[in-house]
């Protein structure tokens, strides 16, 4: 079964959900062909090019294509599609974007937040917040999905360069109705939350965005770890957006998730419950995060985070 994946990437580098992709690709034992779209995107694909398991990387260079606008990069994805038996991406803000209007056009069903592969045609993916692991089958078409990172170790840049490829571009800029304006980007020294290996997360109960920074901030430097949130937290601003966990946020698998302050919503438990080890700290012994939690502490985080930022 043959694939092609659409490659997120920076401009500069290859986004890390993008080889879980890959991973993900490999279990349906077929040519796995990557589409790295952009523009000045030469590093990228020498980046992709030695990602283990791909045989073929096509690259799409022209400006029509830089800003990773779903339109002209859904044009790009549909144009190659008739050689592939599977088309997937990342199950991130961009992948949520392009895929849905490439299965719309190949008048195919979408197979979203693809968790698991059974076989060529079926996987597994959650519904109702994880609650329920839904088994999906498609029976005619081409497979268009996307891939929860999270479910997948991410493959390495291991083997020797593959062939690449330039394709012409499909899309063309003065026919794409959505305009990019500026792009925002948050710059950290800290590893990035949707794929640290450490992850310390604020709930409500920090009261303020500057017990937030005051509280976990000497814990995540003493364990390396990326910063997350609550939607609670990010609702009453203690935190940016692009800190939330959780269904309507990101999704994490990390080694250790440290959650304090966090009474365990079922949308952020949707988003953190797969970590390998979670430690909860609330002082509310009921809280629903110690269903979850592998160790838990039911104490004032205000006394409690220190003492542990202490002890390490």
């Amino acid at each position: 079964m043959s694939t092609l994946i659409l490659a997120e990437h920076d401009g500069a580098h290859l986004h890390p959900a993008t080889a879980s992709v890959i991973a993900a690709a490999r279990a349906l034992l077929g040519p796995i062909h990557l589409l790295v779209a952009g523009a000045n995107i030469g590093a990228v694909a020498d980046e992709a090019a030695c990602v283990e398991g791909v045989m073929r990387v096509l690259v799409a260079d022209d400006a029509a294509l830089e800003h990773a606008l779903a339109e002209p990069w859904s044009t790009q994805l549909l144009a190659l599609a008739g050689d592939y038996d599977c088309l997937l991406a990342a199950a991130t803000s961009i992948g949520k974007r392009v895929m849905p209007r490439v299965a719309a056009r190949l008048n195919v069903p979408q197979v979203s937040d693809i968790t698991a592969v059974i076989d060529a045609h079926t996987f597994e993916r959650p519904m109702y917040a994880g609650n329920v692991i839904a088994t999906v089958r498609v029976n005619d078409g081409v497979v268009v999905g996307t891939v929860r990172a999270s479910a997948f170790p991410a493959v390495q840049q291991t083997q020797p360069a593959c062939e690449r490829v330039t394709v012409e571009c499909a899309a063309r800029a003065d026919t794409t109705t959505a305009r990019f304006v500026r792009r925002a980007t948050t710059v950290s020294e800290r590893p990035d939350l949707a794929t640290a290996r450490v992850v310390v997360s604020g709930g409500r109960g920090l009261g303020s965005g500057d017990n937030y920074q005051r509280v976990l901030t000497p814990l995540a430097d003493r364990l390396d770890a990326a910063l997350g949130a609550s939607r609670a937290a990010v609702d009453a601003g203690f935190v940016p957006n692009d800190y939330q966990v959780g269904q309507t946020g990101k999704i994490v698998a990390p080694d250790l998730y440290v959650a304090v302050g966090i009474s365990g919503a079922i949308q952020h438990l949707a988003g953190m419950k797969d970590a390998r080890t979670i430690v909860a700290i609330n002082q509310d012994p009921e809280a629903p995060i110690f269903g979850v939690a592998d160790v838990g502490l039911v104490a004032d985080l205000f006394d409690a985070v220190p003492a542990v930022v202490a002890a390490l």
